[in-house]
């Protein structure tokens, strides 16, 4: 039998701008990624010690920046106690943090997950259990709208219409239609006894950051009414203030039945929840659905205080003020960079999920995109691309009005060495 033998130092090749060449994870993530090391409130600081001011919050996840010392107390008390039980048994942190999720709406349980992609599953899920359970066999079909993104696992996937994410794994799963997204005559048309639910953003987070209309989110609510539906809120990316509400569906009075909800919900730790009212709950039965790590001690002890802070009128107004100052400064620097080979023609989203629509007049626009965000990160601001030619801005939401300028100055810079 061979003695173990000590793994010599593995070198990965990372240049001095702190980019790692061929590293070792899956090529879908790309051939080059930024090695970062650090971080503090706003900024970051990679292995070689260039800073970045962070536009982009480790896609909307960082709501409170770094380096947040009660985030680590919390955990690492919590961790010192008990890491883990499973959903055999239970915990004082999850159920507090249940019980305060649940106070938010007409809830009367969260079905606690690890990503955001596993909020929406189980809300397809439990749509489709609610109508089978209701109404019987024949009325499973999904509805989703255009350029929308719920995930990747196989079933948020088959909600998700983008054929670039889909083509690699189909046949998905069957009984889902599309309908174009702000379109209520479209809505009426399409919607009737057969569906079981409809799963929508009410800002597309991957599809461009459209902002769902009043009037949509009305015909929603009646359509749901209508035909007893299920309403799901795919709130994972605008839940917890992004959108200075709690809920972005406040914003346009979208009254779900089930809001889904993860990116910033533990402050960076991965957990999602899935807030279900009472009519899905009483038909729920013991092993209709599970999960081993979701929920556990640690990433609800972080959350209940992430909670605390974001759930704070202060907080959320202070977030829509600088959600609208952050919109103003767009709007200015689209007016002000000059149009060459590349144009900025509108400012899209809400509160601090924001976005810059490109155009161009020549060239490939995805290449452009890419030489967008390599200029960006060059001048020392990290942004993000939201579709196809949208660059996504959003920040953490502790950011100040200063580092909102500092942004858009670096922004600038980078689309002007682009442009020219």
């Amino acid at each position: 039998m061979k003695s173990h033998q000590k793994q010599s130092n593995i070198e990965i090749p990372i240049d001095g701008e702190g980019i790692a060449h061929e590293p070792p994870l899956p090529r879908q993530y790309g051939t080059e990624l930024l090695v970062l090391k650090e971080g503090k409130g706003v900024y970051l600081w990679d292995v070689q010690g260039n800073k970045y001011l962070d536009f982009g919050s480790g896609i909307a996840v960082n709501a409170m920046g770094y380096g947040v010392e009660e985030i680590a107390r919390i955990a690492a008390d919590q961790i010192r106690k008990i890491v883990h039980t499973s959903n055999l048994y239970t915990t004082e942190p999850t159920l507090t943090l249940a019980s305060k999720l649940i106070a938010s709406g007409p809830f009367q349980a969260v079905h606690f997950g690890n990503s955001g992609t596993e909020a929406n599953e189980t809300a397809l899920k439990y749509a489709r259990l609610y109508a089978k359970r209701k109404r019987g066999d024949g009325h499973h079909t999904l509805l989703t709208f255009s350029h929308a993104f719920h995930g990747r696992t196989l079933g948020a996937l088959s909600v998700t219409p983008t054929e670039a994410y889909r083509e690699p794994f189909e046949p998905l799963v069957p009984g889902v239609e599309v309908c174009p997204y702000n379109d209520v005559e479209a809505l009426k048309r399409i919607v009737d006894s057969r569906f079981a639910g409809i799963i929508v953003e009410v800002v597309q987070g991957e599809g461009g950051l459209e902002v769902m209309t009043k009037e949509f989110a009305r015909a929603l609510n009646e359509v749901r009414d209508a035909f007893d539906l299920i309403l799901i809120a795919d709130e994972v990316q605008t839940g917890m203030g992004r959108t200075g509400y709690l809920y972005a569906s406040e914003s346009v009075g979208l009254k779900p039945d089930i809001i889904t909800l993860a990116k910033p919900l533990a402050g960076g730790l991965p957990l999602s929840a899935t807030l279900i009212p009472e009519k899905i709950n009483a038909l729920l039965q013991v092993g209709d659905h599970g999960t081993t790590f979701g929920g556990g001690p640690v990433t609800t002890a972080v959350a209940s205080y992430l909670w605390d802070t974001v759930n704070n009128p202060d907080f959320l107004m202070g977030v829509r003020e600088k959600g609208e100052f952050l919109g103003e400064a767009l709007e200015a620097l689209r007016k002000e960079c000059p149009s060459g080979a590349i144009r900025l023609s509108r400012v899209r989203g809400m509160g601090l999920l924001r976005g810059l629509e490109v155009e161009a007049e020549e060239g490939d626009l995805s290449e452009w995109m890419k030489r967008i965000l390599q200029a960006a990160r060059k001048e020392g601001v990290l942004v993000l691309r939201s579709g196809k030619n949208v660059i996504r801005i959003a920040p953490p939401l502790v950011i100040s009005h200063g580092e909102i300028e500092e942004g858009i100055e670096r922004l600038k810079g980078a689309l002007k060495s682009v442009s020219l």
